[in-house]
């Protein structure tokens, strides 16, 4: 065979053999696509729940097991740790002990709590046939009670039927200003404050990708979902408006944008903004 006619030959097939690996690299991101957008679902259905107990066994025991059984929960011993979480983000549900260490017992606690949102959902956790922390718990706005001591499974199936119902409540649980790192996000007039209360200039895309985050704190949320929240339309594989947001983002938000730790990655999903610990 002429030395031309086998040159051609093996380019032919080195041909065929790239085409064939960009088959392959193009139908692999299409599936870390589809499981990133599985992964992704899945988080964003973990309600998230607050639970305040000043004895440490039973927070401790309480957690674990509602965290066993997909409920994401925040346990704090007392009502100023209460109001220090309430005041970065709501949570769907709040379990509060009645009986608390300071000056303001879990009524009091619950009547603040069903002033600041309609929607979420209180469960008290009273002494064991005591009728008038059930009455008084009622009354001052929680949805339902349990009677220690409890029964994990008990907890469990009035913790979902209380979500169940949260959910149809037409009025959102939404704080109107978020601080982001060390700005503060003012939901209502769509404004950026920067420290010193000086606006900052964002799109009307940048503020909703933000107003967005503002409304799920500490949870992961895909490109794809965010493309669809914000612009309203599905996103390819390749689709990098999602990013290319993120990026002018980080770069008015983030004290250094190369390592953000307001507007952070979560490897395999997609982004999760992480609320002050202050």
């Amino acid at each position: 065979m002429p030395w031309g006619e086998a040159a051609a030959g093996r380019g032919g097939k080195c041909i065929k053999y790239i085409k064939k690996q960009l088959y392959l690299i193009e139908k692999s991101c299409y599936f870390v696509w589809i499981r990133e957008t599985i992964i992704s679902d899945q988080v964003m259905l973990q309600p998230s729940v607050l639970l305040v107990e000043d004895d440490a066994f039973q927070r401790k025991a309480a957690e674990t097991y509602l965290m066993n059984h997909d409920l994401r929960v925040i346990a704090v011993e007392n009502g100023a740790q209460m109001r220090r979480q309430i005041s970065r983000s709501m949570p769907d549900l709040v379990l509060l002990d009645v009986q608390l260490p300071g000056q303001e017992d879990g009524f009091a606690l619950a009547r603040w709590l069903r002033e600041s949102s309609t929607k979420v959902g209180i469960i008290m956790l009273t002494a064991a046939g005591d009728s008038v922390d059930k009455v008084l718990g009622l009354e001052s706005g929680a949805d339902d009670y349990v009677a220690k001591p409890y029964e994990p499974r008990e907890l469990l199936a009035r913790c979902k039927s209380v979500l169940r119902r949260s959910a149809n409540k037409a009025t959102p649980s939404l704080l109107e200003r978020i601080r982001m790192g060390q700005y503060m996000l003012d939901l209502p007039k769509r404004q950026l404050l920067d420290p010193v209360g000086k606006d900052v200039a964002l799109t009307s895309g940048e503020f909703d990708i933000l107003k967005t985050f503002a409304e799920n704190p500490n949870r992961p949320l895909s490109r794809d979902w965010l493309l669809e929240t914000t612009s309203h339309r599905s996103r390819d594989p390749f689709d990098r408006a999602i990013d290319l947001r993120i990026t002018r983002i980080r770069r008015k938000i983030e004290p250094t944008p190369d390592k953000p730790t307001v507007i952070r990655t979560v490897r395999g999903v997609g982004y999760m903004f992480v609320p002050p610990a202050e």
